[in-house]
């Protein structure tokens, strides 16, 4: 019996999402992973603007219908008295509302979240923002570039002295879409435990800082302010990427062991000897003539010569790969991290699975991000509408049925 897989984690709870782009619908994805029944409500004039995003093939957006992940489409006009009669019906339904709206806008709808959580006293709210409900810059719009701007981010990316550079991925809207499932699954724990759901605010600029692990622990206590150091770490060394003949590769020797291995597979014991290099930290001081030593080595042979090397010592090290490499990577295919999922007009869509492995309740997926409006019917039908009350909704103009 210990083989048997139970149901996923979230099932039996609904989730209703209303948002664009990335920090919600990422959020909402997590919890589709999980189980749970997301019903995204759009406009049905267009719908998330992620919808636009390239690349398009037969109208709809790919990268939209890999984000969007067994989720179920409502479009509703909730500018609409009757959408949003309609939208308030729903959440009665629902355990859960993810919403990565401009701060006021719900309220600007008749949608305020404490009148929702005064009508359900077990709803969970979640509010993904930039920079959070309350404060003094609670009104100004966010983007991901400003938030990585604004967090210090991008202070400490790229090289020292060179320009502003972000991280590559959209790290700030992702952090808040995670810390705001998170703290999804912790309210709906405290529900289960008292009954009572609760708001939850989730900013966009604290969930970018968070990350700032290394760097708070230097500022708080020495007064420095980190800077970018590329791809060196800030505490330790060598721990970066190292020149070889033909191109660079990682190495992260920071060990007492693994500095050991190193510098013996380099041929450079004469480092170990070296008080300027007695350890992590005076390595990571004394970077520069350390780099420039190692190097005068490695760049004599190709990366993929040092590589068997150093991981035939245990020292760990890596190739720097591109995502037409990732994407292809043979450990990754082994463990089935990529999936083809079902879809309308795509076809069976690639992409990325989830990392979340759990073995008794695995995560499952069904079909990819769903057509505007391609649920509506169904879901007004389980909210208790008739056939010919959808219809009507329809030719108002109140819903689209896809």
């Amino acid at each position: 019996m210990g083989n048997v897989l139970a149901d996923p984690p979230l099932r039996g709870i609904r989730v209703v999402e209303v948002g664009n782009y990335m920090a919600g619908p990422f959020c909402g994805m997590q919890l589709a992973d999980l189980g749970a029944d997301v019903i995204k409500v759009e406009s049905p004039r267009g719908g998330d603007l992620a919808r636009m995003l390239e690349p398009i093939a037969n109208g709809e957006s790919a990268n939209f219908a890999r984000l969007n992940r067994d989720k179920r489409s409502v479009a509703i006009d909730l500018k609409r008295e009757a959408g949003r009669k309609l939208f308030s019906l729903l959440v009665r339904s629902a355990d859960v509302v993810v919403e990565n709206l401009r701060p006021g806008t719900m309220n600007d709808l008749g949608l305020a979240p404490r009148d929702l959580l005064n009508s359900d006293p077990r709803l969970v709210y979640v509010a993904v923002t930039g920079w959070g409900l309350d404060g003094p810059n609670a009104d100004r719009p966010a983007l991901d570039i400003i938030v990585q701007a604004q967090s210090g981010l991008m202070s400490v990316t790229g090289e020292e002295g060179g320009p502003p550079v972000k991280v590559g991925v959209s790290i700030a809207d992702l952090a808040a879409a995670l810390y705001a499932t998170i703290a999804t699954l912790g309210a709906l724990r405290a529900r289960d435990r008292d009954g009572k759901g609760q708001l939850v605010d989730i900013s966009m600029l604290e969930s970018a800082v968070s990350l700032a692990v290394w760097e708070a622990g230097v500022h708080f206590t020495t007064g420095e302010v980190p800077r970018a150091a590329g791809s060196a770490h800030k505490l330790v060394a060598p721990y970066q990427a190292i020149a070889a003949a033909d191109r660079h590769f990682i190495v992260g020797a920071t060990t007492p062991p693994t500095w050991t291995a190193f510098c013996r597979v380099l041929g450079l014991e004469g480092l170990e000897r070296d008080p300027r290099y007695a350890d992590a930290t005076l390595r990571r001081h004394n970077r520069d003539s350390l780099i420039a030593a190692i190097e005068a080595i490695t760049a004599t042979k190709p990366a993929a010569h040092w590589l068997a090397a150093l991981r035939a010592a245990g020292v760990p090290c890596g190739e720097i790969a591109d995502y037409g490499d990732v994407f292809s990577d043979p450990h990754l295919v082994a463990r089935q991290f990529f999936m083809d999922l079902p879809h309308p007009r795509l076809g069976a869509i690639r992409g990325l699975g989830s990392p979340l492995r759990l073995e008794r309740t695995p995560v499952r997926h069904r079909r990819s991000g769903p057509l505007l409006g391609e649920h509506t019917a169904e879901v007004l039908r389980e909210a208790g509408c008739t056939d010919d009350d959808i219809a009507r909704l329809e030719r108002e103009g109140v819903v689209s049925l896809g």
